[in-house]
């Protein structure tokens, strides 16, 4: 049964690249080109400086349909608008499923599927509320979740964390969720595209060096002030330990100060925003990935991290402890504990082969469960068991 082609719209309010945005490309790639379903991607055209995968989808025939008032702020009028033009667009072609990404295309889309009578999907990448909002927002989103969670037929999440997040928020049952793991394309992670000490070279790496990696936008609540804390504490004991951030945005500026102010600029690398293509190249060049971010569903870079073999370390939020098993592949920190973040890295630092081996680990169990390929036969199979029981 599962074999049998389907007819799937995915509904998401932009694709930039992203770690949701690039979850639904592999999902909707591997249904039209693996499985042969007829799949319709409808999204806004918010752009970001990150890039976007509109191009990608296109290029490899899959329709795309553009919603042109669609953006990732709240705009009363255009989102009515947008509403509007989803439901024309489905009543056009309805499909068999619709499958919602993102906080405000799961609200339009799964009101707009109650109202045509089509069973909905909807992927949580990450909870619409969450830490760091303002308690206003914080309660506003959860009302709407609530309200939008009586709309949807099945949640997907992505790990257990946001399930337990939104059942604890009072929305839906245990039986109305399953999780399926964020896949992408593991090959370029478990292999690098040219020998690692070349691209070290590159990054004016010395051979003796220690590279610290965190891979995120130099943004709010991503927690990059953490691992400069620590590295004002690590450096003068270690001074062949290097740290790499890897990303850009509105704080760049205000790191290199503190960075210089402290006087470790030599001890820092900055690679600025780089092509999706170039991250595995720059995750094999680091000895270890560090993960600060103050709230995040379940982060890519934890994942791919491991599968290059590096050992993680991370504060615990999240879904960070489903794949950060402490002294298995790697070590998990209590949120905002710069002290025990200083000494899970420095063990890493002083004990080369326990990194090794931590990373090895994680390699070996997470390589396949977060294949895309894995995720889409996942997906696939929520999809033929939400129509059976419609029948």
């Amino acid at each position: 049964m599962s074999e049998s082609p389907l007819h799937v719209a995915h509904f998401i309010t932009r694709m930039i690249v992203g770690g949701a945005q690039e979850n639904t490309l592999w999902t909707v790639l591997d249904q039209h080109q693996e499985y042969g379903d007829r799949v319709t991607l409808i999204s806004g055209v918010d752009n970001g400086p990150e890039g976007e995968l509109l191009t990608v989808a296109r290029n490899a025939g899959v329709n795309v349909e553009i919603i042109p008032e669609l953006g990732r702020s709240l705009h009363p009028w255009k989102d009515w608008k947008s509403y509007r033009a989803l439901i024309r667009l489905l009543r056009s072609s309805p499909p068999q499923v619709l499958h919602t990404h993102s906080s405000k295309a799961g609200i339009l889309g799964r009101s707009a599927a109650r109202k045509l009578k089509i069973p909905v999907v909807h992927t949580i990448h990450g909870a619409a509320f969450h830490y760091g909002q303002p308690a206003l927002l914080h309660n506003l989103y959860q009302r709407a979740e609530r309200w939008a969670g009586k709309r949807t037929d099945h949640f997907i999440t992505v790990c257990d964390a946001m399930r337990d997040q939104y059942l604890e928020a009072g929305i839906r049952s245990p039986e109305n969720y399953t999780t399926i793991y964020s896949g992408m394309d593991v090959d370029p992670f478990l292999y690098p595209s040219r020998p690692v000490a070349d691209i070290r070279k590159e990054l004016g790496i010395l051979p003796e060096d220690i590279v610290v990696g965190k891979i995120a936008r130099l943004f709010h609540l991503k927690g990059h002030h953490f691992v400069i804390e620590a590295a004002k504490k690590i450096v003068p004991k270690y001074p062949h330990v290097k740290f790499m951030f890897v990303g850009d945005g509105v704080l760049r500026d205000e790191y290199h100060r503190q960075i210089d102010e402290a006087g470790l600029s030599d001890h820092f690398i900055f690679t600025g925003l780089v092509p999706p293509q170039e991250v595995p190249d720059l995750i094999h060049a680091m000895d270890m990935v560090v993960h600060t971010s103050e709230w995040e569903g379940l982060a890519r870079v934890l994942v791919q991290g491991l599968l290059a073999g590096k050992p993680v370390v991370s504060f615990d939020i999240d879904g960070a402890k489903e794949v950060v098993i402490p002294n298995e592949t790697g070590f998990l920190v209590p949120f905002g504990e710069t002290d025990q973040l200083t000494e899970s890295l420095i063990t890493l630092v002083e004990d080369r082969l326990l990194g090794e081996r931590l990373g090895q680990v994680g390699r070996q169990r997470f390589t396949d469960i977060f294949r895309h390929q894995t995720m889409t036969r996942g997906i696939r199979d929520e999809y033929f068991n939400l129509l059976a029981g419609k029948e």
